[in-house]
């Protein structure tokens, strides 16, 4: 409550972070620009005669509080040091108004007075209860001060009875916090500021007597191992002083107990970490082991064992991430985006971890090259908002490579896993493990076997790598693992891991890419800005069907690459004047003739299938889909004798294929109205082409059936047609894999009917529907399906001639 005092003008002299209460004599130095410019504009506003005064007004974080003291400048001089100071007396809480001016270069504001209860004017039995509180705080006070040795202050203390000028002195004491000290500012009860002020100093002695009572027990209980570990310091010390004798300066980081105990440790980590700093206290410099447990201590505190970054939980915002850095691929897209709604719905819910496990994921994503496996690393990690690392995996065959090598060897060093999370700087970053496919294994161990903990998210919570020998939570990390052929990884690795395909890019998916990533990113490599040359999106697609065949889109960036090169050097010649626009009519002039051109797009009389034994395949091989041709022609009865021949560089699964379609021909041909009698006598010859290329799987069954029947029939292979499917002894038509990839390659070839098993139609859901607008797909069940199909009429040519 306020009294009717006057209204006092005076200068603001603020305190930083420190208080000043009522009764305080505190001194102030001069050197700082805004203390001294309030002192001095108080000596000149300050009546002749009178001492001036100030309003002392804490700062605390920046901002001044609303309540400030009435200070009086008792002295001006010089501090104990020399410095200009200052001498200031508290003299009464002052609540602060409105500013004003005033002489000097200080802030001047308006003050009342804040009026305090009087002791003697309060109530019997409250007036009561003041003297027990001041008792108790002057009891407090004695104590405190004793233990400080303070004896001359006792005196005053005890002399003091108005309750609030006794809560007012509690200002002098130095654990005070500044927030405590103007709570005591703040508080202008009397009553209440002396219990607050009692409740603080009580906390500060039962803190300092649990304090005492542990230093106490620790000093009576010093045994052996305390006196070796004083005397050892004694000893580093010792080192530390000749070492400076002999003019090598002390090495700060050597103080690695210090650096373990600061670190945020795992209390597991701490008490190895610990333990291993007590063996190098006790080994000599001598000892190699002392260089061993530095570098393993070394690893463990750069190690980011407690630190973990927030995931972006904002499911469209990944989502659009993911879509503008990739076209296509919505298999991997939809489930980082599943992975991240789940993760989002579970911190909803306050479901944490559940059995020692967080919630990581590990997808493998297998495609053939340059369809975006690793570049889409990155790209889900700046999705998620967490940190990226890459670890190449091709080529490895050192099983410490993953698990890392015993501590014993020369040289040794934690597996690419750990230096991975150290490389990342958090234990839940997006950890890309290329190429995983590429392992090896020899005499050394083998790698993938090594990665079964890693990958298994039932075990990697307790990973353990050989070099540190302490459990590493790898739970919380997502693991992308690349590769281009499945059957290269051992099956119970792939068994951890959620496999996602990916199958290629189609014709419009290219272009798309092509326009909004490739063309810009070699635009700059080739020294053009955008408006300097525009390729029209015909070009585009001519070079991804014409001038490149291939899953992915690095071959297409090669040529985009050529191309604005081309453009580069003809416009740094004369030859062209930029701004420039690329046509499909002038793109041969710039690059030459287009290197692959549809067999349906050929000559009649040049196509492969032109004579009969000629059926076109469909495969899968490690660059994705491609279109496989297989030839049959029967031996001359007089030159070869009877059998089956098969070239190719083919596999043994690959090889019974030819034999099963030989044998069922034979034993099947009458009904399928073909001569096969005469096999007998004449030898049957199967080739594959591209003969360098190994070719192994059973889904070349009935190509190989179609070629034989169009050789024994006379028949040709109709140029549009392309199949794949397994065949089995009694003529039906099994189901294979890779079928959205087979698609793509028979529509980049420029086939557009394709014929595929009956159990296979639940994959068209796979393929995209500008794929299947542009396909007549036939699934069916038997070989004479097949061949109805693909074999022309023979009463009318395979092809017509050209008018």
């Amino acid at each position: 409550m306020t009294s009717s005092f006057d209204v006092l003008t005076l200068p603001v002299l603020p305190l930083g972070d420190s208080v000043v209460l009522p009764g305080m004599v505190v001194p102030l130095e001069l050197s700082d620009s805004e203390v001294r410019a309030a002192v001095e504009a108080a000596q000149a506003a300050a009546p002749r005669g009178e001492k001036p005064r100030v309003l002392l007004v804490p700062r605390v974080d920046g901002a001044y509080r609303a309540l400030g003291v009435l200070g009086r400048v008792e002295q001006v001089g010089r501090l104990a040091d020399g410095d200009p100071g200052a001498l200031v007396r508290g003299l009464r809480r002052v609540r602060i108004g409105a500013g004003t001016t005033g002489p000097g270069a200080a802030l001047w504001v308006e003050g009342t007075p804040v009026e305090e209860a009087v002791p003697s004017a309060l109530p019997g039995p409250v007036a009561e209860q003041v003297k027990e509180y001041v008792k108790e705080y002057k009891a407090l006070s004695t104590t405190w001060l004793r233990k400080r040795g303070a004896w001359q202050v006792v005196d005053r203390v005890a002399q003091i009875e108005d309750p609030g000028q006794l809560a007012d002195n509690a200002g002098y004491l130095p654990f005070l916090t500044a927030d405590q000290q103007v709570s005591l500012l703040e508080t202008t009860d009397p009553v209440e500021r002396l219990r607050l002020a009692t409740r603080l100093l009580s906390d500060h002695l039962a803190e300092q007597d649990v304090a005492e009572t542990i230093a106490k027990d620790v000093q009576e209980g010093v045994d052996k191992q305390q006196r070796e570990f004083l005397l050892r310091r004694q000893l580093e010390a010792v080192r530390k002083e000749l070492a400076e004798l002999n003019g090598d300066a002390a090495d700060e980081g050597e103080d690695y107990r210090a650096r373990v105990e600061a670190a945020d440790l795992p209390e597991k980590v701490r008490e190895a970490a610990l333990k291993e700093v007590g063996k190098l206290e006790r080994s000599s410099d001598a000892s190699p082991e002392g260089g061993w447990i530095r570098t393993w201590l070394d690893t463990v505190l750069d190690l980011p064992w407690n630190v973990r970054t927030e995931d972006a939980y904002d499911i469209p915002g990944a989502k659009a991430v993911l879509d503008a850095d990739h076209a296509g691929l919505e298999d991997v897209k939809a489930r980082i985006t599943e992975y991240l709604a789940v993760r989002k719905r579970r911190g909803d819910r306050g479901l944490g971890v559940i059995g020692g496990r967080r919630g990581g994921a590990v997808l493998a994503l297998a495609g053939p090259p340059g369809v975006g496996k690793t570049s889409l690393g990155e790209s889900v990690a700046r999705a998620m908002g967490r940190k990226f690392v890459r670890v190449a995996l091709g080529g490895v065959r050192d099983e410490a490579e993953i698990r890392g090598h015993r501590r014993t060897y020369v040289g040794a060093l934690p597996g690419r896993v750990v230096r991975a999370i150290r490389e990342a700087g958090s234990m839940n970053p997006v950890v890309l493990l290329d190429e995983i496919d590429k392992v090896g294994s020899d005499y050394r161990g083998d790698p993938s076997a090594a990665l079964l903990e890693v990958l298994d998210p039932a075990q990697n919570h307790t990973f353990r790598d050989h070099y540190l020998e302490v459990e590493l939570d790898l739970s919380d990390v997502v693991f992308l693992a690349t590769a281009n052929v499945l059957e290269a990884i051992p099956q119970p690795l792939l068994d951890r891991m959620e496999l996602v395909r990916l199958d290629g890019y189609t014709e419009e998916e290219k272009v798309t890419i092509a326009r909004g990533h490739l063309l810009p990113r070699q635009l700059e490599r080739a020294g053009l800005a955008p408006g300097e040359v525009t390729v029209e999106d015909e070009v585009l697609r001519r070079l991804a069907g014409e001038y490149t065949r291939e899953a992915g889109v690095r071959g297409l960036e090669r040529t985009v690459a050529r191309l604005l090169r081309k453009v580069a050097a003809r416009a740094e010649l004369g030859e062209l004047t930029l701004p420039f626009t690329v046509t499909a009519d002038g793109l041969r002039d710039l690059i030459g003739r287009p290197h692959h051109t549809p067999e349906a797009a050929q000559e009649p009389n040049a196509r492969r299938t032109a004579v009969p034994g000629v059926a076109t395949g469909l495969a899968v091989t490690g660059a994705g889909g491609d279109v496989l041709y297989i030839e049959a022609s029967l031996a001359d009865p007089e030159t070869g004798g009877a059998g089956l021949t098969l070239t190719g560089q083919l596999g043994d699964v690959m090889k019974e294929s030819g034999r099963i379609a030989l044998s069922y021909l034979r034993s099947r041909g009458a009904e399928l109205e073909l001569p096969v009698g005469d096999l007998k006598e004449r030898g049957v010859h199967l080739h594959v082409p591209a003969g360098a290329v190994p070719k192994d799987g059973p889904s070349a069954g009935i190509t190989m059936t179609t070629a034989l029947a169009s050789l024994l029939s006379g028949r040709q292979v109709r140029p549009d047609v392309a199949m794949t499917g397994e065949v089995s002894l009694t003529g039906r038509v099994l189901p294979i894999g890779g079928v959205k990839q087979k698609l793509l390659a028979a529509h980049r070839a420029g086939v557009t009917t394709v014929i595929i098993p009956k159990r296979n139609e639940p994959d068209l859901d796979d393929v995209p529907a500008e794929i299947l607008r542009d396909l007549d797909v036939h699934p069916v069940t038997d070989v004479r399906q097949v061949l109805d199909l693909a074999l022309a009429p023979a009463a009318a040519p395979a092809v017509p001639a050209a008018a």
